[in-house]
C-alpha cells in the first residue's frame, strides 16, 4: 500500500521513522512519499520537503513567513492528490496538519489516520470539530488521552504505547557503560556524582532556563553540572553561557547522561517523561514572560493542571513543577536539595515513577500502531 506520511519537527521525524519501519514489517510492499526529515530518509521513500522549511514558531515568524507556510501547504495537497496514496498519516504538528486533513476530506476519499494524537487537552480544544469531522483514526500515546477523547468527547481512540517508554527500554537494554567510563571518555570526575541539565531544545528556551538553572545548581555542593546539548545547537551558542562556568557539555548523550546523573533539573516537554522512565529524580523548571499573567492563565484559563507529562499521565504531582511565578533561583535550588539521596522526597518520586509506567504499559508504540493501521485499511479495501 502507498503511505503518505506529514511531520513538522524533529520529534515526529524520529516517531514517524518508527512508524515507517514497522508499517514495512506488517507490509513488505509499503511505499512512502512524505513531508518529513532525515529520518524517515532514512528509512526510504521519496522525501517531498524537509521540515525544516515548515518549522515556524511564535507569532511573529509565523506571521513572517506565511507565504511560504500557504506554498507549502499547497503543495502538499496537490502533491497527495497526485500521488493518491491509499492513506494519508498525520503526525502530530496541528496547526498545519489540521488543515490538510480538512482538505483531503473534502476533495478526496482517502482515508486520514492521526498518529500522536494532537494535544487539544492541553489548549485549543475547540479542534475537536475538525478531528471527529475529518479523521477517520485517531492513535494515541498518551494513556489519559482516552478519557479525554472517549469520555469526554464520544470520539474512538487507539492508545498503542509511549514511543518514548520503547526507546527508553530498547536503551537500557542495550547500555553497559559504567560510571566511570562514562566520565573518563567525556573528560567528567569520575569522583563527584553529577547533576543534569536539560534546558530545551531551542534557543529562546536555552536562553532563558539555562542561567538560572546553573546557577541553582551551583548552590548544591559536592556535585559535578553536566549539560545534555541539544543536537540541533551549534557549540558556539552554548558557550556564551558555559565559558567561565563550571559546567561541562556533552552531546547526543542525554540518556547515557541520565542514566549516570544523581539528579535533574529539566525544562517541560518529552525530556521530563524520559528523565522519569531513566529514574532520575527532576525539579522542572520554565521560565515564562509576564510570569504573574501566565500563573493566572493556568489557573483559571487553561484545562490542564499540570505542565510536565509526568504529572499529566499520573494525573498527581510527582515532580515540582517551578514555571511562572514559582520559577526562581532559591526555589529551584530548594527543591534540588529535597531530591538529593536521603531524602524522603527521593524515594516518593522514584514510586511516583514507577507508577508512570505501569500506566505507560509495554506495548510497543510503533509495531502495535503499524499493525492496526494495516488491518484497519485491509477492511476498507
Amino acid at each position: 500500500m502507498r503511505y503518505y506520511l506529514i511531520v513538522g519537527e524533529a520529534s515526529g521525524d524520529l516517531h514517524a521513522s518508527h512508524l515507517m519501519m514497522s508499517l514495512r514489517k506488517v507490509d513488505p510492499a509499503a511505499e512512502f512519499r512524505f513531508f518529513g526529515g532525515d529520518l524517515m530518509q532514512q528509512v526510504g521513500g521519496t522525501l517531498v520537503k524537509h521540515y525544516r522549511e515548515m518549522a515556524f514558531m511564535g507569532f511573529i515568524p509565523v506571521l513572517m513567513n506565511l507565504p511560504t507556510i500557504y506554498r507549502n501547504m499547497k503543495q502538499c495537497k496537490q502533491d497527495i492528490l497526485t500521488w493518491q496514496p491509499d492513506v494519508v498519516i498525520l503526525v502530530d504538528y496541528a496547526s498545519f496538519n489540521l488543515k490538510i486533513a480538512h482538505y483531503i476530506k473534502t476533495h478526496t476519499d482517502i482515508p486520514i489516520f492521526y498518529y500522536i494524537a494532537p494535544k487539544i487537552w492541553a489548549w485549543k480544544e475547540y479542534r475537536i470539530k475538525s478531528i471527529k469531522r475529518d479523521i477517520n483514526e485517531l492513535f494515541s500515546i498518551l494513556p489519559f488521552e482516552v478519557a479525554f477523547f472517549e469520555g469526554k468527547h464520544h470520539f474512538p481512540i487507539h492508545y498503542v504505547g509511549n514511543p518514548t517508554a520503547d526507546e527508553v527500554r530498547q536503551f537500557n537494554e542495550t547500555y553497559a557503560e559504567s560510571f566511570d567510563e562514562f566520565t573518563v571518555r567525556n573528560g567528567l570526575d569520575r569522583h563527584k556524582p553529577i547533576i543534569a541539565l536539560l534546558a530545551g531544545s531551542r534557543k529562546q528556551e536555552i536562553k532563558d532556563n539555562l542561567p538560572p538553572m546553573i546557577e541553582a545548581a551551583n548552590k548544591v555542593s559536592g556535585y559535578q553540572i553536566v549539560l545534555a546539548g541539544a543536537p540541533s545547537i551549534d557549540d558556539s551558542y552554548y558557550n556564551r553561557f558555559l565559558l567561565g562556568s563550571n559546567v561541562s557539555m556533552v552531546k547526543k548523550q542525554t540518556y547515557a547522561l541520565l542514566s549516570h546523573a544523581t539528579v535533574a533539573l529539566v525544562t517541560s516537554g518529552t525530556a521530563t517523561l524520559e528523565t522519569a522512565l531513566l529514574n532520575v529524580p527532576q525539579v522542572v523548571c520554565y521560565k515564562t514572560p509576564v510570569p504573574q499573567l501566565v500563573r493566572f492563565a493556568f489557573n483559571h484559563v487553561m484545562t490542564v493542571k499540570y505542565i510536565s507529562l509526568v504529572n499529566l499521565i499520573a494525573d498527581k504531582e510527582i515532580v515540582p513543577e517551578l514555571f511562572a511565578d514559582r520559577f526562581t533561583v532559591p526555589q529551584i535550588a530548594d527543591a534540588l536539595q529535597q531530591i538529593l539521596p536521603n531524602h524522603a522526597n527521593r524515594s516518593k518520586m522514584l514510586q511516583g515513577y514507577a507508577d508512570v509506567a505501569h500506566l505507560l504499559g509495554d506495548k510497543i508504540a510503533s509495531k502495535n500502531a503499524a499493525q492496526l493501521m494495516v488491518k484497519l485499511l485491509q477492511r476498507k479495501h
